[in-house]
């Protein structure tokens, strides 16, 4: 049936329950035209609930993660603080310049091609005058070069250790569903995975295609079967099936990235956002921590977060969203003031913004969406509030270097 109005109530569970982590869930159904005004449906416990109304809730689900699905890259209008001038004179160091192939020390004949080249042709510099900011005493190990390929997608090099994290690279981002959404990068469009330098571990932040994406998953895990992954345990259904060297951590626990001097990469997992119903399993963020503990980095692509939890932690380098994303009345990617909270929680050096909404998508689920705040509103907040924290804008294709 369907239904107008839901309305949802836990109760304690009855005495004659045998699991007492369950609950008696009391169903209001309200101005159903089947059925009478405020008809309340009481079950024994949460599971009968599901069980008996799994039409309802797979439908409102589905609804939710669709809604969800594309709004995190919808092409939101962007306002740089500065024009970035191409020009060919000015000395310009590419992501790749002579790469191996993608593979691991375990499989090096795991090959896709023998040398490429970025196939950016958008032809851009690094700002100098932010690489000079990024400064600090670590040494060269525990350097971070952090590469953006747009969307939710980066390129980290940590202690020597390169990690693809949400990685799109083949095909659009179109969840499944392409007549209500389709999206392309606007300036790495030739941006293959032959153009990747050798990959030391996959991480995925969350299960939908904008972050696990199966058209660029499939092709990698059948030259690299047996790559690295570390995952949210949502996404354990779509990477099983791909790769056999897969890590699913839950918010809390921790895995390690060994480099070539056998010293270790750091990653720990954190509390994200709840993508669906609200008893579903919220998707992970990260800190990653270089090999002698000297710089550590967060990252969760909808500045969603535990305050509480996210107090306990220290990062030097924050990347996170900084313009909101909004339904009516629900906010589904946070920024602004949020953002400014997590650099303050985290006693953060260094916010890098992440421009996960500047694609160009097409598609009736575009219009959904309206955004709050702009780049440079952010940095009059962060300024206010952390005068000695520094924003480190990230160009796509061009290395960010900190220190």
């Amino acid at each position: 049936f369907q239904v107008r109005k839901l309305k949802i109530n836990l109760l304690p569970c009855s005495n004659n329950c045998t699991n007492t982590s369950h609950t008696i869930t009391e169903v209001v159904v309200l101005n159903n035209p089947r059925i009478p005004t405020n008809k309340i449906h009481r079950f024994p416990c949460f599971l009968k609930f599901i069980n008996q109304f799994s039409y309802s809730v797979t439908f409102i689900k589905i609804i939710i993660i669709i809604v969800m699905m594309a709004v995190q890259c919808i092409h939101l209008p962007q306002f740089p603080h500065k024009s970035i001038k191409p020009t060919s004179t000015q000395q310009y160091t590419p992501l790749i310049s002579n790469t191996h192939l993608l593979s691991t020390q375990k499989y090096p004949s795991a090959t896709i091609s023998k040398s490429h080249k970025l196939l950016n042709r958008r032809i851009v510099s690094a700002l100098v005058s932010e690489e000079k900011v990024a400064e600090s005493s670590s040494s060269g190990t525990d350097a971070f070069k952090l590469t953006y390929l747009e969307g939710n997608s980066w390129l980290w090099e940590v202690g020597g250790v390169n990690i693809l994290v949400d990685p799109i690279l083949v095909g659009n981002l179109d969840f499944g569903i392409p007549l209500l959404y389709d999206a392309s990068k606007k300036y790495l469009k030739n941006f293959q995975l032959t153009d990747l330098p050798e990959i030391d571990c996959v991480l995925i932040t969350q299960s939908l295609d904008d972050h696990c994406h199966l058209k660029t998953l499939t092709p990698l895990s059948q030259k690299l079967p047996n790559l690295k992954v570390i995952s949210t345990p949502n996404a354990k259904p779509l990477l099983d099936p791909l790769f056999t060297n897969v890590i699913y951590l839950e918010p809390g626990q921790n895995s390690e990235i060994q480099t070539s001097d056998g010293s270790y990469v750091k990653i720990r997992a954190t509390a994200g956002p709840v993508l669906g119903p609200p008893w579903q399993r919220p998707e992970n963020g990260y800190i990653v921590t270089s090999p002698q503990g000297e710089l550590s980095l967060y990252y969760e692509p909808h500045c969603v977060y535990d305050k509480e939890k996210v107090g306990n932690e220290r990062a030097d380098i924050v990347i996170t969203p900084v313009i909101k994303q909004l339904l009516p009345s629900f906010t589904l990617v946070s920024g602004q003031e949020d953002a400014v909270k997590l650099a303050k929680l985290l006693n953060s050096k260094f916010v890098v913004p992440l421009n996960n909404g500047d694609l160009d998508s097409k598609g009736v689920l575009a219009s959904l969406v309206k955004s709050d705040g702009t780049v440079e509103s952010f940095k009059a907040l962060l300024s206010k509030e952390l005068p000695d924290v520094k924003t480190l804008d990230p160009i796509p294709g061009v290395p960010l270097h900190i220190p």
